[in-house]
């Protein structure tokens, strides 16, 4: 199996994809803004009954909306539609890290700063103030969220729940089903912490259908609540649920990420597989048929491992990303019903719904990388490796690497020792091979790494050598990654060999985790003896090895 490297990333708790190439051109609602406007988009959102309502921040920070504006949801102070984008002063500078909306619409936000803003549809108290009356401006929502840092919010059609930084969901809006996790099926007007079965937990990931919740602790268990009639919570029956439960279906697997159709769901695993379940009449499950399933089914991806999934509560389209970059897309696509993966020509997920999806909202707040300029980050790294100015060259394996001495004595106190005692223009290095040493210097001019994780032990090697300890820890992170059940026990023991604690950790869980597959493999066949039974030592007082 190839190594899970996820293309998403945590920014204050919230999974967020970048993409340099996405064009938000592509979503009709954007068409008439000219180039130089598109080119300042920063963050976007494309959301309402027919995706004509847009919400965007540019690379100053300031905040614009147009659209129809149905129930004031593009927070303007007014109901009137806007060809034209006008600006929202109250969002502008606040740093937004998670946006979603519902189908009235209401739209909720969180900022950097952990808090929480909405405007919009109201009739069943989505916006969590209290009252039933629109929102025609973004307002604080406060009650019981004081003191809290809220880091990802969701909205199912028309409740609302968020997530702290300590792991916690509030929940708000309509409950007809149970989907506000209340215990009743009694509105809810205000943020209440969704507990029972999610006390004492931690939750990192949470998603919304249109009638259900879901959340993902942060040891891969799964947990959903609300309307069940599909099997969209994925319980084995079709029954709502009022308070949270956990999917007895996933015992031993472990979720990275949820996403939610309006009424199916997708969960992506750490080693890269997708289960799906609830409602099936596009194929939107990717089981080849049409028929419903109320527990989870793993789809039979003919592909390498997957590193995203994406779905929508306002369509009933699936869309997957494997680690080499490749897009798939089944369900309902432009009116077709395709119930396979089917592999597209799309780099990014959010192609499928700017192009395929009824209606062609973002499944998600996009987050677009500016090219228009080179920073100093990006200049820097363009000059990596280039002999057209380089003044010193590393020679490793019988190859050269191009680098400028000046860089290297900024970035590394080792280079300043080094260079400030040599005029050398070509230095030979023995100690370590070429592609660990080229992507050393590399991380000096970029701050990331690009190796694969086997690679990154060497990386590791290295970064240990020369005390360079956040060069460590990202190869660490690396590492964690690409963790399998084939190689788990390699890494596992280099983390050991380097003091690698947290990545020793990491590797020592998910061995328990699938301890089974872990011990059936030649790693654990050919492990080092005193290794081999501190192993086993700690896995008993975790409690590996009880019935």
């Amino acid at each position: 199996k190839p190594p899970f490297i996820p293309l998403f990333f945590r920014v204050c708790g919230k999974m967020t994809h970048i993409n340099s190439m996405l064009d938000v051109g592509k979503w009709p609602v954007f068409a008439l803004l000219p180039p130089e406007e598109l080119r300042l988009i920063r963050q976007a959102c494309v959301f309402g009954s027919a995706a004509n309502e847009a919400i965007y921040v540019t690379v100053s920070d300031e905040v614009f909306a147009l659209g129809t504006n149905c129930s004031g949801c593009l927070g303007l102070g007014d109901t009137q539609s806007t060809i034209e984008p006008r600006r929202i002063d109250i969002l502008c500078g606040k740093k937004i890290v998670s946006l979603s909306y519902g189908t009235g619409p209401h739209v909720v936000i969180a900022t950097a700063d952990g808090e929480v803003y909405s405007w919009g549809h109201n009739g069943y108290s989505q916006l969590g103030n209290g009252t039933t009356n629109h929102g025609l401006t973004p307002a604080l929502v406060s009650t019981n969220l004081i003191g809290k840092r809220v880091t990802e919010v969701a909205c199912g059609s028309h409740h609302t729940i968020a997530l702290t930084t300590e792991g916690e969901v509030y929940a708000w809006g309509y409950n007809n089903s149970g989907q506000v996790g209340s215990g009743s099926t009694a509105n809810q007007p205000s943020p209440r912490r969704v507990s029972s079965c999610l006390q004492n937990k931690v939750v990192v990931n949470i998603a919304c259908g249109q009638l259900c919740s879901m959340a993902v602790l942060d040891n891969g268990e799964t947990y959903g609540w609300g309307y069940n009639c599909n099997g969209q919570l994925g319980l084995g029956n079709n029954g709502n649920q009022q308070t949270p439960c956990r999917i007895a279906a996933l015992q031993g697997i472990n979720i990275v990420q949820v996403a939610c159709g309006y009424a199916h769901t997708l969960a992506l695993t750490d080693e890269g597989f997708i289960y799906s379940w609830g409602a099936n009449s596009y194929g939107q499950l990717g089981t080849g048929n049409k028929s419903n399933q109320a527990v989870p089914t793993l789809i039979n991806m003919e592909k390498e491992r997957m590193v995203e999934v994406a779905a929508c509560h306002t369509s009933h389209t699936s869309v997957a990303k494997t680690q080499s970059g490749q897009v798939l897309m089944w369900g309902q696509c432009r009116g077709q019903a395709v119930a396979y993966p089917h592999l597209t020509h799309f780099t990014s997920t959010d192609d499928v719904f700017a192009c395929f999806a009824t209606p062609a909202v973002t499944w998600h707040l996009l987050s677009v990388d500016g090219d228009d300029y080179l920073t100093v980050a990006q200049s820097l790294k363009r000059e990596f490796d280039s002999p057209e100015i380089s003044d010193l060259k590393f020679l490793v394996d019988g190859k050269c690497i191009h680098v400028h001495k000046a860089l290297l004595k900024i970035r590394c106190e080792h280079f300043r020792a080094l260079l400030n005692e040599t005029d050398e223009e070509t230095i030979e290095i023995h100690q370590f091979s070429y592609l660990v040493y080229r992507a050393f210097l590399e991380y000096l001019y970029t701050d990331t790494i690009n190796l694969p994780p086997e690679d990154a032990i060497g990386l590791l090697d290295l970064s240990t050598y020369y005390r360079e300890s956040r060069l460590k820890r990202l190869c660490q992170e690396t590492i964690k990654r690409g963790i399998t059940e084939e190689n788990a026990i390699t890494l596992f023991s280099a983390a050991v060999k380097y003091e690698a604690r947290d990545l020793e950790e990491f590797c020592f869980k998910f061995c328990v985790n699938h301890l089974t597959a872990v011990t059936q493999t030649q790693a654990f066949a050919d492990m080092d003896h005193d290794l081999l039974k501190n192993f086993i030592s700690k896995a008993s007082r975790y409690g590996a090895f009880k019935n």
